[in-house]
């Protein structure tokens, strides 16, 4: 039996509305939990990139990939090999600091991890942190014993090393305009 881990699909989509939820449905038709998503447009206003993260097998994750090229809104689908990838999640913390010695201790967790202090009141600091898992686990670790008020994550996004990119011209897409009429 194949090692059921983490594994990243790179997607390029048509942005325009619904296009999201035809591709998320297809994760729940085939009953598989999206552990990460992480959606905006590209350098292209037209286009979106999707970055999922599902935990499935190394067989299952190419399946998907497979039918998720068959949905028309789809340019193209990549299956990101973990040795190849740079993995990133923007993590938002806001942390109790109600006096300056904790103020300053959370401070300097933050120049360790190379966190951003992007908010400061009376009671509280809020800390921009970009990394890997481990990096942001890490750092919320340390940060649990002050008191995390609040925390939100973005979500996994991820590029290949080098000069690879997601860009395939496997698909005709002038042969069908999803999302205009056409008569």
């Amino acid at each position: 039996m194949e090692q059921v881990r983490i594994h990243t699909l790179a997607v390029l989509v048509d942005n325009c509305a619904g296009v999201l939820s035809q591709v998320t449905r297809l994760f729940s038709r085939k009953g598989y939990n999206i552990e990460s998503l992480a959606v905006g447009t590209t350098d292209e206003p037209s286009t979106s990139r999707i970055t999922i993260e599902v935990r499935t097998d190394d067989q299952r994750a190419m399946l998907l990939c497979n039918q998720l090229r068959k949905l028309l809104p789809v340019y193209s689908v990549k299956l990101l090999e973990e040795d190849n990838e740079i993995r990133r999640e923007l993590v938002l913390i806001k942390v109790a600091a109600e006096d300056s010695e904790r103020r300053n201790q959370v401070i300097q967790i933050a120049n360790i991890f190379r966190a951003s202090i992007i908010d400061v009141s009376q009671t509280t600091l809020t800390l921009a942190v970009i990394g890997a898992e481990r990096k942001t686990e890490a750092i919320q670790k340390l940060l649990a014993e002050f008191g995390i008020l609040e925390m939100v994550r973005t979500g996994m996004v991820a590029l290949e090393r080098g000069a690879h990119t997601i860009n395939e011209d496997t698909k005709e897409k002038d042969e069908f305009d999803y999302g205009k009429n056409v008569l």
